[in-house]
């Protein structure tokens, strides 16, 4: 037999409360004492009450849902940084809404359009297609991860100084040379500061150093074939040199492993490798990846905590507004492992 569903008049009747109150409890429970709480909340274990979410969304608006745009999945920094973000609900309880771009401005738009339909509380932005600004329009609580955000909060990884810690690295090992392997990356972009970072360090070592800076593909084949033709440029134009390759990502970083492991069926002495993210391709790789940990799981939960924190405040009877744009950099940490070691 089904069970019979507990509505507010029987909370009211069990607690002797009204159904004012009970409503009061779901939906501002702070304007109650906590004694009167704790009976409240008794009552919905002892009755077995069972919430009706639809019902509080249509009641006061709130939906606890958040909505996630992330570019794709190719890459695993954003496969592992969605699975992150997921996990915190567990502690924030808030469930999410997800899209992956397809860097088309305006299918990206009626994503978020979609997503304000279904009356999310605020949104978490990967994607690099929507400006900033345009953003911040939406009216809604807004935090990106690792792209533009002049205009919105944002969290970061400290980029520069992740990108010091790989380039101190193989400069430290034995490296005639040193390669940065990235796409062209806009100023405004947070990860513009390992450019930035690579360049400093290998003047301060006063060493010889390259920038390759193209487009590197949206797909496993168009980045391989990319990551094909570096390989042959580099080998070809510095014969004999032991080469230090700061890659750009994890994911870019176990491509150019594996083509070079297919050329020598190892990786030569003369090829260090560090990537940047310490997503689990690195670990997993065929020879372990050195790399720049982005400490994912902090970031996740920054974001979603930051985020939480707007949107509670604009649940209170006065809200205060924001006086100013919150930018917070993750301090990243350097994860030495087979692909550097072997020339210390």
């Amino acid at each position: 037999m089904s069970k019979k569903k507990v509505t507010f008049d029987d909370i009211a009747k069990y607690t002797n409360f009204s159904k004012t109150t009970i409503s009061r409890y779901f939906n501002n429970p702070d304007s109650l004492t906590l004694k009167n709480q704790e009976i409240i909340a008794q009552a919905l274990v002892d009755l077995d009450y069972q919430e009706n979410k639809l019902a509080k969304v249509l009641a006061n608006g709130k939906s606890e849902f958040i909505g996630v745009i992330i570019p794709n999945l190719f890459y695993h920094y954003y496969a592992e940084m969605l699975n992150q973000i997921l996990k915190t609900y567990e502690t924030f309880g808030y469930k999410f809404l997800v899209f992956v771009s397809t860097d088309n401005e305006e299918t990206e738009r009626k994503y978020i359009q979609e997503l304000l339909a279904y009356k999310i509380e605020g949104m978490i932005i990967l994607s690099h297609t929507i400006p900033s600004r345009e953003l911040a329009a939406c009216n809604i609580p807004i935090v990106t991860i690792e792209r533009e955000d002049r205009y919105v909060n944002s969290v970061n990884t400290d980029n520069y100084m992740g990108a010091v810690q790989a380039t101190s690295l193989l400069a430290k090992s034995s490296c005639d040379i040193l390669l940065h392997i990235n796409s062209d990356v806009p100023e405004t972009i947070p990860s513009y500061g390992r450019i930035l970072g690579f360049g400093d360090i290998c003047r301060e070592y006063r060493i010889e150093h390259e920038l390759i800076l193209q487009n590197l593909g949206k797909s496993y084949k168009e980045t391989e074939d990319c990551m094909q033709k570096i390989f042959e440029y580099i080998k070809n134009k510095y014969p004999g040199k032991n080469k230090g390759l700061f890659m750009a990502n994890d994911t870019h970083a176990s491509i150019m492993l594996n083509i070079i492991f297919r050329e020598y069926g190892t990786l030569p002495d003369e090829y260090c490798i560090i990537g940047f993210d310490d997503s689990p391709i690195a670990e997993e790789a065929i020879i372990p990846i050195s790399t720049v940990g982005q400490q994912i799981d902090k970031i996740a939960h920054e974001a979603v905590s930051l985020l939480v924190e707007q949107m509670n405040e604009l649940k209170k009877r006065r809200p205060k507004p924001q006086n100013e744009i919150i930018h917070k950099k993750i301090t990243p940490v350097l994860v030495r492992r087979e692909t550097t070691e072997k020339n210390l």
